[in-house]
């Protein structure tokens, strides 16, 4: 069996079992996941926002990806639409907090951090749980606001609702509940937006329909025919009426080959003006157009 006088192997010498999946200690993922923008991938540093979903991210990446409309390339800013979706956090500073590259002979605490609680004092690494206040962008632990049961905000003394905290990288569960939440407030705007649009066309229809009924204080006028009629939008005297007929008028004289003299439509007044009339042909003295002074 062994070739070596009598060893038996063992089974797990001969059958290979499945490797197990590497366990990443929860202080290191932690630390990554709480000291690096969740966009760029750069350590945190001030100004830092927060979306609807509790994600923390560089304000500076977040605008630079905004401008240049790249929010949507990326899984996680893909429902960040506009700046309404996220929120600039009041962070309170840990004056112990030591920042500096790993060493292979020196001691780092991967929980300490950067931020704390501003009651409590406890550092905001993911072990505990902390949630901002969307009115004011005061971020503060879960713990101090069970025990103080303020009914103000505990950074600022302002407003506090329950339903606008929004909890810093929640669980699978929460963070379903916040997605739904999300689309329910996107559904509600889009039809509270068309609701207004239907407004506006029928206010529009209705001041560009014609009315049933003609109030009755309007004065009566004589159409042609002898019909009396009180409704002003069914007959208008119009001003280019009588200039319309005078340019017809004229257009058919232009296009006839008689002479405006034979016109019956014209007055006398207007046949003297021609030198076709009557009366200029018995002027004693040319035309002044063709009359020539230098004759005499």
């Amino acid at each position: 069996m062994g070739a070596d006088g009598g060893t038996i192997p063992k089974r797990c010498e001969l059958v290979k079992k499945k490797k197990k999946a590497e366990k990443v200690e929860r202080d290191v993922a932690n630390a990554a996941k709480w000291k690096s923008c969740q966009l760029s991938n750069e350590p945190l540093k001030k100004p830092v926002v927060a979306c609807r979903y509790g994600r923390l991210f560089n304000k500076e990446a977040i605008l630079e990806a905004m401008l240049e409309k790249k929010l949507g390339q990326n899984e996680v800013t893909k429902h960040i639409k506009n700046r309404n979706d996220f929120k600039e956090l009041k962070l309170t500073d840990n004056k112990d907090f030591k920042d500096g590259p790993d060493r292979g002979m020196v001691y780092k605490d991967h929980n300490d951090t950067q931020w704390i609680c501003p009651v409590t004092a406890l550092p905001m690494n993911g072990i505990n749980v902390f949630k901002v206040n969307w009115i004011c962008g005061c971020v503060v632990s879960e713990k101090a606001m069970i025990e103080s049961k303020s009914e103000t905000c505990l950074g600022c003394d302002g407003p506090v609702d329950n339903d606008k905290l929004v909890q810093l990288y929640p669980s699978e569960d929460v963070l379903e509940q916040y997605k739904q939440k999300h689309a329910e407030e996107i559904a509600a705007k889009k039809a509270k937006k068309a609701e207004k649009t239907k407004e506006k066309e029928s206010a529009v229809e209705a001041s560009t329909s014609l009315p049933e009924e003609e109030p009755s204080d309007l004065i009566a006028f004589k159409m042609p025919g002898g019909v009396k009629s009180t409704n002003h939008n069914k007959f208008k005297p119009s001003a280019t009426a009588g200039v319309s007929e005078i340019n017809e008028r004229k257009r058919k004289l232009l296009l006839s080959k008689g002479s405006i003299q034979d016109d019956p439509n014209v007055s006398k007044a207007v046949k003297s003006l021609f030198t076709t009339s009557e009366e200029a042909k018995k002027q004693k003295t040319a035309h002044w157009v063709t009359h020539n002074p230098l004759y005499f």
